[in-house]
């Protein structure tokens, strides 16, 4: 089992940014990849981006070059920068991880983040 806890969700303005964190424990040498998901009400989970590899990143369509996901390893945490925040990014953020042999999801509890306008 991995366990994950995110922090570093608020109100932001829009124009502005927010960094969220995430750790992990566990079972952390299992994990594959980690990686952020959003929820908005009335809308389906979405990625927002995901790595397993510093060369094996993808990112949300909508990301447009304004989020930087970054994972240390050694500490089992992934963060997210996210600049420029827009009203549409309101949403609650999960952290998320693949883990075993069966990719498992395992997922944080959600983290508020809200743009105002």
């Amino acid at each position: 089992q991995v366990q994950l806890v995110e922090s570093g969700g608020g109100l932001v303005q829009a124009g502005g940014s927010l960094k969220l964190s995430c750790a992990a424990s566990g079972y952390t040498s299992s994990i594959k990849a980690m990686g952020w998901y959003r929820q908005a009400p009335g809308k389906e989970r979405e990625v927002v981006a995901r790595t397993s590899t510093p060369d094996r990143t993808n990112y949300g369509n909508f990301v447009n070059g304004r989020f930087t996901i970054s994972r240390d390893n050694a500490k089992n945490t992934v963060e997210l920068q996210m600049n420029d925040l827009k009203p549409e990014d309101t949403a609650v953020y999960y952290c998320w991880a693949g883990a075993g042999p069966l990719w498992e999801n395992f997922w944080g509890q959600g983290t508020q983040v809200t743009v105002s306008s």
